[in-house]
C-alpha cells in the first residue's frame, strides 16, 4: 500500500542519511565543535539496506542518500551497490549529496552501481571565501571530485547556499561556471537548524531579492524540468543552463511535499522543519521488523504536518530547531 498522509500528499521520496559526521564544518550548518553521535546508534549496513527495502516495498521510487556527508562512511558503497540492484526493480532513482571532498575516491563506483546524477554542495568559487565558510581549505579538493564525477559520466548539480554579505556577490559567476561545464546550479535559502556561531538575520539571503538581481542580468524562464525535490527551475537564455530556487523561507513549497527524512540512527522526520518523529530503529529491531516497519510507516503518515514554520525575523532568535541539518540528513 502506497505511503499518503492526511492531505492525500503521496510519498515516493526518501532522504536516508547513512552518519551525522562529515568532514567540513559549515558556518551555517554546525558549529566548530560539533558532537557527533556515538557510532553505536548509527544503524548498520544491514538495517539501513532493510529499512530502504521497506519503504521501497511502499512505494518510494526514489532514494537519495545524505549525511552529515556520505562519503565518509566506510562502507557507504556496499549500501549504494546493495540498493543500485533495486533500480528497475521498484526503485527508479538513486542519488547523494556530498560536499565532494571524497567524490575523487569513490565517483567510478558511483556510477558503476547506478547512480546516475549527484547533487553537490559548493557555495563559492573563491578558495579563501570556502576555507572561511567550511573551516577547512578543502576547496581544490572538491572541484578535483566534481571533475572526477563528470568524467564517470555522473550527472552533477550544484547545490548553493545564498548567504548574505558573503557570496551573494558571486552568485552570477557560480552559475555560469557550472553552466560552462553543463551542470544545473539550484540556490538554497539558510534555514533556521541548530545552533551556530552567528546569528541566522545575518545570513539569511531571501531568494526573492537574488532572482530580483538575477533577472536584471539574465532573460530567465520558467521550465518544467523537476528532479523530485522542492526546488523550482528557470532556463537562462544566456548561459544556455537551468538554476533552481529551494525557498523554504520566501516561497513554501509544503503543498507538494513527497518526501520524507530518516536519519542515521533511524529516527523518520516526516516534515524537515517540524518536531514530529517515529522511531524506526525500535521497528527494525523488535521481533517481527517487517510488520513493525510497515505500522511505524503508517504512523508517520498520520502526523506529518501540513506545513513547517521557518522564518528568520528576529536577531538573537533560537532556531526553529534544535537539530542540526547534519543530524537530519539534507
Amino acid at each position: 500500500m502506497s505511503l499518503v498522509d492526511q492531505f492525500q500528499r503521496r510519498i515516493t521520496y526518501l532522504r536516508l542519511s547513512v552518519t551525522d559526521r562529515c568532514d567540513l564544518r559549515c558556518t551555517y550548518c554546525m558549529p566548530e565543535r560539533q558532537t557527533f553521535l556515538p557510532r553505536d546508534q548509527v544503524l548498520s549496513l544491514e538495517e539501513l539496506h532493510r529499512l530502504a527495502l521497506g519503504f521501497i516495498a511502499r512505494g518510494v521510487t526514489r532514494i537519495r542518500l545524505t549525511g552529515g556527508e556520505p562519503l565518509v562512511r566506510r562502507d557507504m558503497i556496499e549500501l549504494v551497490r546493495a540498493l543500485g540492484r533495486k533500480l528497475g526493480d521498484g526503485l527508479d532513482e538513486l542519488t547523494l549529496t556530498t560536499n565532494g571532498m571524497a567524490l575523487g575516491r569513490f565517483a567510478e563506483d558511483l556510477a558503476a552501481a547506478g547512480v546516475r546524477r549527484i547533487n553537490v554542495s559548493l557555495d563559492t568559487l573563491d578558495r579563501d571565501r570556502f576555507a572561511a565558510l567550511a573551516r577547512r581549505d578543502g576547496h581544490g579538493q572538491v572541484l578535483d571530485g566534481i571533475a572526477a564525477a563528470r568524467a564517470a559520466g555522473l550527472a552533477v548539480k550544484i547545490n548553493a547556499v545564498a548567504l548574505k554579505g558573503i557570496n551573494e556577490g558571486e552568485i552570477p559567476n557560480l552559475l555560469e561556471w557550472a553552466h560552462g561545464q553543463d551542470m544545473d546550479l539550484t540556490l538554497i535559502e539558510v534555514m533556521p537548524l541548530g545552533e551556530v556561531e552567528a546569528d541566522r538575520v545575518d545570513q539569511y539571503l531571501p531568494l526573492t531579492q537574488v532572482r530580483e538581481q538575477l533577472d536584471r542580468r539574465y532573460a530567465l524562464t520558467p521550465s518544467a524540468h523537476r528532479t523530485g525535490g522542492p526546488a523550482r527551475y528557470f532556463d537562462a537564455a544566456e548561459t544556455g543552463g537551468r538554476i533552481g530556487f529551494i525557498t523554504p523561507l520566501t516561497g513554501n513549497f509544503c503543498d507538494g511535499c513527497n518526501r520524507v527524512r530518516v536519519t542515521a540512527t533511524g529516527q523518520l522526520h516526516p516534515c524537515l522543519g517540524g518536531h514530529e518523529m517515529v522511531d524506526l530503529r525500535a521497528a527494525l529491531r523488535s521481533a517481527d521488523p517487517d510488520a513493525q516497519l510497515s505500522a511505524a510507516l503508517d504512523r508517520a503518515m498520520a502526523i506529518k504536518p501540513e506545513r513547517h514554520g521557518f522564518a528568520i525575523r528576529e536577531r538573537g532568535a533560537a532556531p526553529a530547531l534544535a537539530r542540526h541539518m547534519s543530524a537530519t540528513g539534507g
